[in-house]
């Protein structure tokens, strides 16, 4: 159990800004065998984001709210997901070889199709979050952030890596994770998703369910989408790539449930 309490800790300091106490006899493999509990920070950042939420609806319209959460949730991560949406589409946008994307999405710098794509992708996550209806934001929130880590971890199972030099911490995830340890990760991630499901008012259980069924279905189907173009442009992913399916998962996750709840409420 210290173990894993190490490992979860691992993943926290890798996918966040929160600090950890300090963990004596690290190790560099330490680091591929946290990805099974990504799922559950992640469920950690939504419960903060939500937490903040809550809060600002007590004095603040609910645009205001939501926009209080987004900026909560990238001040805990350091934006570090969003940066690999940013690169990717830099990358494949400005890149014609495998070569030319590889090489433009290790550029530190923000190009157009960067800064036009991070616009619109917080932009339209904006405007989803505050057309939600109140009640069942929260589990929809938490449920973003739980499957769009699950989601896009997957894809170090499914592809290989394809940088050939040391690159930092992302290469270090590279071929170690199974289909046991992804399907663990995601049975973590439910159980911390599902005390925030039982507090949601019985009466919109089943719109819940149905709209969390939807959310995870189109998300699965963007990170397949996600992880054949990138297997098809570059012949496999890099940490940017795992950070822009992780926002596309969470995007469509977060659509797809309003999508839902909205022809409930209106054929209801």
């Amino acid at each position: 159990m210290k173990r894993q309490f190490l490992l979860f800790l691992v993943a926290i300091q890798f996918l966040t800004r929160l600090p950890v106490p300090h963990l004596d006899g690290f190790q560099a493999s330490w680091l591929a065998q946290s990805t099974r509990y990504f799922p559950l920070v992640g469920a950690l950042i939504g419960l903060i984001g939500v937490g903040v939420w809550w809060l600002g609806s007590m004095c603040f319209p609910p645009a205001v709210a939501v926009g209080l959460m987004m900026s909560a949730s990238l001040l805990l991560t350091g934006a570090f997901h969003e940066d690999g949406f940013a690169d990717v589409c830099d990358g494949f946008g400005g890149g014609r070889t495998r070569d030319a994307v590889l090489s433009i999405m290790k550029d530190s710098r923000v190009g157009a199709f960067g800064a036009v794509g991070i616009a619109m992708m917080l932009g339209l996550k904006w405007s989803i979050l505050v057309s939600h209806p109140r009640a069942t934001l929260p589990a929809i929130v938490m449920g973003a952030h739980v499957v769009s880590r699950w989601w896009a971890i997957g894809l170090i199972w499914r592809l290989p890596y394809v940088r050939t030099e040391a690159d930092g911490k992302s290469k270090a995830l590279a071929g170690n994770l199974g289909g046991a340890q992804w399907l663990l990760s995601g049975a973590l991630g439910a159980l911390a998703l599902l005390p925030v499901c039982l507090l949601v008012d019985p009466a919109a259980g089943p719109r819940l369910a149905l709209a969390l069924l939807a959310a995870l279905a189109l998300s699965a189907a963007s990170i397949l989408v996600a992880g054949a173009y990138f297997r098809t442009r570059i012949g496999g992913y890099t940490g940017d790539c795992l950070g822009a399916a992780q926002q596309l998962a969470e995007l469509a996750f977060l659509l797809a449930a309003l999508g839902v709840l909205g022809v409930v409420q209106r054929t209801g």
